[in-house]
This record gives structure tokens, C-alpha cells and sequence, in this order.
């Protein structure tokens, strides 16, 4: 199966990444079919450079089967190659992280608020709650003892 997904260079604290075409069994860095475009981090989001891409191989191995990772494809939705895919459900990724806690706790009173609220079931409308009788305890009846035979 062909991946299009970034193959990453650079140094240490300095990474550039290749986009390449590649079977999914290769390593990441390894072996790589084509390379159809760079992409680097580094750079600001309004420079041109920061993206490059050449959007004719792009399509022509799409065409081919090649699927691209999330990654590369928001690259390329980036550079307005394909559109950009649909965002994930992830509302506490744009909350900083001191401001969770207090997000969590707001919406903990709300979890148990439902967690205590009746089943919205329809079996559960219509049956009426159990109780349970309060459980007494049975008197206990001690069997009669028998005395075993006295051996001499």
C-alpha cells in the first residue's frame, strides 16, 4: 500500500521534513519511492517557503492509490492541493492546560447531575422503582448436640 507521509531530516532542534511516496512497510526514513515536496516547521505560516509541493506528482500518485497520512494531508490542505480534513473532536486541545482543571471541574457537578437523573430508557419509564424491604435476620435454630460413643 502507498503512503504519501513526511520522511524527517535536519538536525537536532532543527527538523525539515521530506514529503515522500512511500510503501507503508518502509521505516519513516528509509527507502521512499519519490520525493514530491519538502515542509519546514520552523518557518512562520505566511512564508511561502514553508511549504513546498509539487502538486502534479501529487495527484498523479493519488490517482495511483496512494493515500496520504492526516499530517501530510492537512500540509497539502494547506497549500490548497486537496481540502483539508475534517477536524478531530478534541475541545480541551484548544484550552491551555491550568484553564482544564477548571473546565473539568465545572462539568463534573454536570456529570453526576446526570448520573443521578432517572434512565430516559422506555422499560425504564414504565417500571416503577424497586425498594428493597429492609432485610431482618432469621433466628438461628442450633441443632441438638449428640454425644458420640466414649471409646475406652
Amino acid at each position: 500500500m502507498l503512503k504519501i507521509r513526511l520522511s524527517m531530516g535536519g538536525v537536532r532542534k532543527r527538523p525539515i521534513y521530506k514529503i515522500v511516496i512511500a510503501d507503508s512497510r518502509a521505516p519513516r526514513d528509509g527507502r521512499f519511492i519519490e520525493k514530491i515536496g519538502s515542509f519546514n516547521p520552523l518557518l512562520p505560516k505566511d512564508k511561502k517557503e514553508r511549504i513546498s509541493v509539487e502538486a502534479e506528482r501529487v495527484k498523479y500518485w493519488m490517482s495511483k492509490g496512494a493515500k496520504p497520512t492526516l499530517r501530510v494531508s492537512r500540509i497539502l490542505g494547506e497549500a490548497q492541493i486537496m481540502p483539508m480534513p475534517k477536524a478531530g473532536n478534541n475541545p480541551l486541545k484548544a484550552v491551555p492546560k491550568k484553564d482544564r482543571k477548571k473546565s473539568d471541574d465545572k462539568e463534573a457537578p454536570k456529570t453526576e447531575a446526570a448520573k443521578t437523573e432517572a434512565p430516559k430508557t422506555e422499560a425504564a419509564k414504565t417500571e416503577a422503582p424497586k425498594t428493597e424491604a429492609p432485610k431482618t435476620e432469621a433466628p438461628k435454630t442450633e441443632a441438638p448436640k449428640t454425644e458420640a460413643p466414649k471409646k475406652d
